[in-house]
C-alpha cells in the first residue's frame, strides 16, 4: 500500500516530453511534447522549484492558477497540468515563442505585413479582454510573452505577473518584472508607478515596445522607441499614441484596435477581414458564406501558408460537410491543397473529392471536372474505378453540353487509371454514342481528339475494333473541325495499323477527303496520305521492314502515367470550341457554363462550306443498341444515305443528315449511267469493323484472297453478300414503316396543336 502513495506522479502523467527540445521562456523551460495515447503534439512548460528563488516560485504558481481560469481565443490555451513538490508542468497547445518564429521567418525573407497585422490584432484583443472584461493587468507584455501556434495565430502567454487593477483583495503582492529580471526595466513607462493616469497606460506602453521589436528586433534602450525604423507608415500615428509621454493620452486597447481598423489603417486588409469572418462563420447567413468563399479564392495566394493549411482548410471542409456550401468551396479547397504533402492530401482532401463526385449539383460536377488536373495524381486506381468513374460517366448523357464537353476532356486524365472494363468497353461505348449522335459539333470533335490521345492506353483488340471505324466516321462529320480531327487521328495513331489496314481501309477514306470543301481538311488529308504511302513504299522496297513497322499493332496498353508520345493535333490541348459555339447566360462564372443555366442551343458555324442541317436528337432518346454495341457493330459508323447510320429502321439518327452534305463525293457520279447490277465504290461499307476473322468490305476481302495467292474475280452481278442482304432487309423494313405511318396520317388527318382528339 505504501508503494502506491510513493509512486512518482510524473510517470503516470498523460504527456511525454520529447528530448532535446527546449527554449527558455522567463521562469519556464518550454519543451515540445506529445500525448501518450495518440501522439498529439503539445507544448509543455516546466518550472523546477529547486532552481528558482522564492519569488520566482510564487510567480510560477500564480501563472499556473491563472492559466486554468483564463479562457480566450487569443490567450495561450491551457490543456493540462501537474504540480509536484519538485516541479510544475503546464501543458498547452503546441506553440513556438514569437522571437523564434520571427527569426525563422527572417531566414525565409521576413514575416509579411499581413501576418503581423493579424498577430498584433490578436494580442491587442487579448489585452482588451484582460483590461476591459476581466479588470486585470498583464504587467508583462513583450515579445517573450507572445507565442505562435501551427496556424500562425499569435497567443498572449506569460501570465506570471497578472494582477487585479485594484490590487489583490487577499493582500498578496506579486513582485514586478524588473524586480525578478533587472534588464526588463527598459520596458517600463517613464512615469512613476503611482502617478495619475489611466489604468491601462503601462500596458499600452509595453504594447508599443512589442510593436517596435516586431519590426526592428530587440529593443536596446528606452530612447530607441523614438526611432521608427521599419514600422509601417499606416501604423506610425497609432504607435506614437502608445508610447506618448502623457499617460492620460494613451488609448485604451479597444480604441487603439478601432483606430487601426479604420479605412486605410494597418489592420484594415483582406487577411484580417477573412480571419474575423472565419471566427464568426457559424452565425453567418448562407449567402454571406457563399460570397466569402468566392472572394477567398482570390486572396489565398497572398495569405501565409500555415494559415491556409491549419485555419482555412478545416473551415472549408466543415462548410462542405455541414454547411451545404457546395461548389463554391472547390476553388479555395484546391488552392489550399497545394500546400499539403501527399499524405495530408490523401487524408484530408481525397475523401471530400470522392464524396463530391456523387453530388447531383451540376455546378459542383463541372468544377470538379475542370479542376481535375489539380488532384488526379492523388487518386488511386481503386477509387477512380469504383467511386469516381461510375458518377463521371453520367456526364456523357447530360443535357447540358458544357458538362458533356468537360466529361470528355476529363477522360484524358482518368484514362491511365481506368481498368480494362471501364476503359475498353464502358468508355468506348459512350464515345461511340457521342461521336455519332451528339448535336454539338465541337463535342463530337473533341471526342475524336480525346480518343486519339488515349489510344495508347487501349488494349490491342479495342484499338483494332475502334480506331479506324471512329476516325473514318469523323471524316464524314458535317463539322469541319471534326473531319480534320479524324484525319489527324489517323496520323497520330499511325503505328497501330497494319499495312493491309492502311492500304485497304485507311487510304481509301483519306482519299475521299482530298476533295473536302474545307481547305484545311484537304491539306491535312494530303499530309496523312503521303505519310501512309511512305510506309507502303518502304515495305514494298524492303519486305523485311514489315515487322518493324507493325511492331506496335499488337502491343499492350501503356501503363498508367505513361506518355502517349505525341501532342499538338486537332483542337490543341483540348481547347474548348464549345465555349465559342455555346451561348451562355450573362453572369456565368469563368466565361463558361458551370450550371444548369447554360443554354443548350448552338451557334451555327458561319463557314459556308459547312452549312449542314444539325439534327436535334436528344441524348436521352438514344437507342438501346448503343448500350450493347459500340464501334464493333457493322453499321455503327456508316454514314451512307441508305440508312446504315441508323440504329433501327425508321429511327431518327445522324446518318441521313450527314449523307445530305455537299461533301459527299458520290453526288457527282449519280448522274452517270451505270450498267445493270453495277454499284458505285462509295456504296460499299468501308467503315464496318471485322466480326470474328471475316471482313465485309471490298478491300479487306480482296486483300485476304490475294494473301492466299488466289486469283480473285469480283462479281458485281452475282449473288448478294450477307451484309448486303441485311442492308436490303433493313431498307425494306424502313419503307414499310414509312408507308404505314403515312397511311395512318392520311386516315386520321392532321391534329392541330392543343386540340383534343375525339373518340
Amino acid at each position: 500500500m505504501w508503494s502506491f502513495f510513493a509512486r512518482d506522479p510524473v510517470k503516470d502523467f498523460a504527456y511525454e516530453i520529447l528530448p532535446e527540445t527546449q527554449e527558455k521562456c522567463g521562469l519556464w523551460m518550454l519543451h515540445r511534447g506529445k500525448r501518450k495515447t495518440n501522439g498529439e503534439p503539445v507544448s509543455v512548460f516546466v518550472y523546477e522549484v529547486a532552481q528558482g528563488s522564492e519569488q520566482q516560485t510564487q510567480l510560477a504558481k500564480a501563472a499556473f492558477k491563472r492559466m486554468k481560469t483564463l479562457r480566450h481565443p487569443n490567450i495561450l490555451a491551457y490543456v493540462d497540468g501537474l504540480e509536484t513538490e519538485k516541479s510544475l508542468y503546464l501543458v498547452t497547445e503546441q506553440v513556438t515563442p514569437l522571437a523564434v518564429h520571427l527569426k525563422a521567418q527572417a531566414e525565409k525573407g521576413g514575416a509579411g505585413e499581413l501576418e503581423v497585422s493579424w498577430g498584433l490584432h490578436q494580442i491587442v484583443k487579448a489585452l482588451s479582454f484582460l483590461i476591459n472584461d476581466c479588470h486585470l493587468l498583464h504587467n508583462n507584455v513583450g515579445v517573450w510573452a507572445v507565442f505562435v501556434d501551427k496556424a500562425g495565430e499569435w497567443k498572449l502567454g506569460a501570465l506570471d505577473h497578472v494582477s487585479p487593477e485594484q490590487g489583490d483583495p487577499s493582500g498578496a503582492v506579486l513582485p514586478a518584472p524588473k524586480a525578478v529580471y533587472p534588464d526588463m526595466e527598459k520596458y517600463d513607462p517613464p512615469e512613476m508607478p503611482n502617478s495619475s493616469g489611466e489604468k491601462w497606460a503601462g500596458e499600452v506602453w509595453r504594447l508599443g515596445c512589442l510593436i517596435w521589436e516586431v519590426f526592428n528586433g530587440p529593443l536596446p534602450r528606452t530612447s530607441s522607441l523614438r526611432s521608427l525604423g521599419k514600422i509601417p507608415k499606416t501604423l506610425v500615428p497609432h504607435y506614437c499614441e502608445l508610447v506618448g509621454a502623457n499617460p492620460r493620452a494613451r488609448p485604451n486597447p479597444a480604441r487603439f484596435l478601432q483606430n487601426c481598423r479604420a479605412s486605410g489603417g494597418f489592420l484594415s486588409n483582406s487577411f484580417v477581414e477573412s480571419n474575423l469572418f472565419l471566427e464568426e462563420i457559424q452565425i453567418k447567413d448562407p449567402a454571406e458564406k457563399q460570397q466569402f468563399f468566392q472572394d477567398l479564392s482570390e486572396n489565398l495566394d497572398s495569405f501565409p501558408e500555415d494559415f491556409c493549411k491549419h485555419k482555412v482548410l478545416p473551415q472549408l471542409l466543415t462548410a462542405f460537410e455541414f454547411g451545404n456550401a457546395g461548389a463554391v468551396v472547390l476553388t479555395p479547397l484546391f488552392k489550399v491543397g497545394k500546400f499539403l504533402s501527399a499524405e495530408e492530401y490523401q487524408q484530408k482532401i481525397i475523401p471530400v473529392i470522392v464524396k463530391m463526385f456523387s453530388s447531383t449539383d451540376r455546378a459542383m460536377r463541372i468544377r470538379l471536372l475542370q479542376q481535375m488536373e489539380q488532384f488526379i495524381q492523388y487518386l488511386n486506381e481503386a477509387a477512380v474505378n469504383n467511386q469516381i468513374f461510375p458518377h463521371v460517366v453520367h456526364g456523357f448523357t447530360d443535357t447540358n453540353p458544357a458538362i458533356r464537353e468537360q466529361t470528355v476532356k476529363s477522360m484524358l486524365l482518368l484514362a491511365p487509371k481506368l481498368n480494362e472494363a471501364n476503359l475498353n468497353q464502358e468508355l468506348m461505348r459512350h464515345f461511340a454514342r457521342l461521336q455519332a449522335r451528339d448535336e454539338q459539333g465541337p463535342i463530337r470533335c473533341n471526342t475524336t481528339v480525346c480518343l486519339g490521345k488515349i489510344a495508347s492506353y487501349l488494349n490491342a483488340g479495342a484499338r483494332q475494333r475502334v480506331l479506324i471505324s471512329a476516325f473514318s466516321r469523323a471524316t464524314k462529320d458535317p463539322f469541319p473541325a471534326s473531319r480534320s480531327a479524324g484525319v489527324l487521328g489517323f496520323a497520330a495513331t499511325h503505328n497501330y495499323y497494319s499495312i493491309s489496314e492502311i492500304a485497304a481501309r485507311i487510304l481509301p477514306t483519306l482519299c475521299a477527303i482530298t476533295v473536302d470543301p474545307d481547305k484545311g481538311v484537304r491539306d491535312q488529308a494530303f499530309k496523312a496520305i503521303k505519310s501512309f504511302l511512305s510506309k507502303l513504299e518502304t515495305v514494298s522496297e524492303d519486305p523485311s521492314m514489315l515487322t518493324e513497322i507493325e511492331k506496335d499493332v499488337g502491343s499492350c496498353a501503356q501503363p498508367a502515367g505513361a506518355s502517349s508520345g505525341w501532342t499538338g493535333w486537332a483542337v490543341t490541348g483540348m481547347s474548348s470550341l464549345t465555349s465559342k459555339l455555346i451561348r451562355t447566360n450573362p453572369g456565368t462564372e469563368g466565361g463558361g457554363a458551370t450550371d444548369a443555366s447554360v443554354a443548350t442551343d448552338a451557334v451555327t458555324p458561319t463557314n459556308a462550306s459547312s452549312t449542314s442541317r444539325m439534327s436535334s436528337v436528344a441524348v436521352k432518346k438514344q437507342s438501346s443498341d448503343w448500350s450493347s454495341s459500340g464501334w464493333d457493330a457493322d453499321d455503327s459508323w456508316s454514314n451512307e444515305k441508305d440508312g446504315q447510320g441508323q440504329s433501327s429502321a425508321g429511327e431518327e439518327g445522324w446518318g441521313n443528315d450527314w449523307a445530305d452534305e455537299d461533301t459527299d463525293t458520290t453526288s457527282t457520279n449519280k448522274t452517270l449511267p451505270l450498267p445493270a447490277g453495277v454499284r458505285l465504290a462509295s456504296e460499299y461499307n468501308w467503315d464496318s469493323a471485322a466480326k470474328g476473322s471475316a471482313q465485309n468490305d471490298l478491300f479487306a476481302s480482296v486483300s485476304q484472297r490475294t494473301a492466299a495467292n488466289t486469283t480473285v474475280t469480283v462479281s458485281i452481278k452475282g449473288g448478294l453478300s450477307k451484309a448486303e442482304l441485311s442492308k436490303k432487309k433493313r431498307e425494306e423494313r424502313r419503307k414499310e414503316l414509312e408507308a404505314k405511318r403515312a397511311e395512318r396520317k392520311a386516315n386520321k388527318g392532321p391534329l392541330k396543336l392543343g386540340a383534343r382528339k375525339l373518340d
